[in-house]
């Protein structure tokens, strides 16, 4: 007997009932509504026909207290997916996992994503942490391919072609490009696109969101990501700007709690709080990519940067609950009251966030301590390292082009819609050379791979980038 058919004839023949007979359908008691007619009068535009699964990949990229809000956005995220209906067979989470019980931490085993907010660790599966947190496994995750995953959980995105997937990433990010915990380990754009076009080859999926807070975000999709592989992606922001970290403390505000680090990114927490107090079988993707993009561009250039969307469009009329719910009990809002965003005094620039932790650190030391002493050390550490950087990059590029020609080089814009780079090898062979030679770029150093861009797109060779790095770094 064929199922889909037999459903389908029920409720076409229920909805002619309820025509018939409104006041059972459409009275106070209407929570009652068989799901399957709630199902039929809240389907998607375009909705895959047959049984599905919904899968969800959520990333943290970084790790260290610093980067304490990568890991709450991710946690709060699975906390999210949990509570819509999702199995934990069908969410699969890389953390570095060294946040909840860091010696950092007021409340050890507990993470927040916003001042007094709820516990968003506990249950949250431990499927690729420290080391097995790495691009290698996120990929082979991804496409499904078991025998390519090394540690961790072993659980892949197994789904068939008539599945969902939602994937989530949050750390930091520079231009085609996001970062990994382990130093030097990158997901360059022009890979990950690589993935997802296999992925859409392999008739694995139906239709994907893939959402990344990181700076530069827009540059993983811009002139990169297909319309025609139904997948639709957003970013924190454009391909040009940085994104910005949120519910941070600063000396005119005190985070409950004390805790002395941001809590989370603007981006991410406008779309999960907004899933938090929203009916995700009521609000479509497109509607909430809206009022994400109307939060985090707060109405100021300062505090703010340009939500972004790439891809398949059309799946913009699909509700959230295609990839982030299988339940359709009545909705429970777990946060009371109208969100907004969070105060301009606590939001801060990706970039600088990761400094805060240290300055509050050395402010909040007694003097004349050893506390005050190491955090000073950390704090010049960070600063040292942050010069090195912006000396080495600086100085190879007078080095390649001369002090009077280095500047327009390194800092030139490709038109938007344009690909950052035209041979990706060039640019890992030449990130990889200045690593080599001058260190790992860190979060912060990878502002820079817009200047290795554009040296690959200047012609410089990797012989050339090897020269150049050990005469300014040895």
């Amino acid at each position: 007997m064929d199922t889909s058919k037999s459903c389908s004839k029920f409720v076409i023949l229920a909805a002619i009932i309820c025509l018939t007979i409104g006041s059972w359908c459409f009275t106070a008691n209407a929570s009652r509504f068989p799901s399957a007619l709630e199902d039929f009068f809240h389907a998607d535009s375009g909705t895959t026909t047959g049984t599905f699964k919904r899968w969800a990949v959520l990333v943290a990229g970084s790790n260290g207290w610093v980067n304490y809000r990568h890991q709450a956005d991710i946690c709060h995220a699975y906390q999210i997916l949990k509570r819509n209906g999702l199995n934990d067979e069908n969410i699969i989470v890389f953390m570095y996992d060294d946040i909840a019980h860091s010696e950092n931490n007021p409340t050890p085993g507990v993470i927040i994503n916003k001042p007094d907010g709820n516990d968003v660790y506990k249950g949250v599966p431990k499927d690729y942490t420290g080391d097995n947190a790495n691009s290698k496994n996120l990929y082979a995750v991804i496409l499904g391919n078991k025998a390519a995953v090394k540690g961790g959980s072993g659980k892949v995105v197994n789904s068939g072609p008539n599945d969902h997937i939602f994937i989530y990433y949050a750390d930091h990010g520079a231009v085609g490009l996001i970062a990994m915990p382990g130093d030097g380990d990158y997901v360059y754009a022009k890979d990950l696109v690589a993935v997802l076009k296999k992925k859409h080859a392999a008739k694995a999926y139906a239709k994907m969101v893939v959402y990344i807070e990181a700076c530069e975000a827009g540059s993983m999709f811009e002139g990169l990501l297909p319309k025609n592989l139904n997948i639709y992606a957003t970013t924190a922001s454009n391909a040009e700007e940085n994104s910005y970290a949120a519910y941070c403390p600063d000396e005119s505000s005190d985070l409950k709690g004390g805790l002395d680090t941001c809590l989370g990114d603007l981006y991410s927490v406008s779309w999960m709080e907004d899933c938090d107090k929203n009916d995700l079988h009521k609000e479509t993707v497109g509607q909430q990519y809206d009022a994400v993009r109307s939060r985090t561009g707060n109405g100021t250039d300062t505090y703010s940067s340009h939500v972004m969307q790439y891809g398949s469009t059309t799946l913009r009329k699909d509700f959230l609950a295609a990839f982030m719910a299988t339940n359709v009990l009545p909705h429970k809002p777990t946060s009371t009251g109208e969100t907004s965003s969070p105060s301009v005094s606590s939001v801060v620039d990706q970039r600088v966030a990761d400094l805060l932790h240290l300055k509050n650190k050395f402010n909040s030391a007694p003097i004349g301590s050893q506390e005050k002493l190491k955090a000073k050390r950390q704090l010049d550490d960070e600063i040292s390292q942050r010069q090195h950087v912006d000396y080495s990059i600086n100085q190879i590029g007078k080095l390649l082009f001369g002090p009077k020609k280095s500047s327009k080089v390194l800092n030139n814009v490709r038109p938007s819609g344009q690909a950052v780079v035209d041979d990706w090898d060039c640019l890992k062979k030449l990130v990889r050379a200045y690593e080599d030679h001058c260190g790992f770029l860190s979060g912060y150093g990878i502002k820079y791979s817009r200047a290795i861009a554009n040296m690959c797109n200047a012609g410089v060779t990797e012989e050339q980038m090897v020269a150049a790095s050990m005469k300014t770094c040895t």
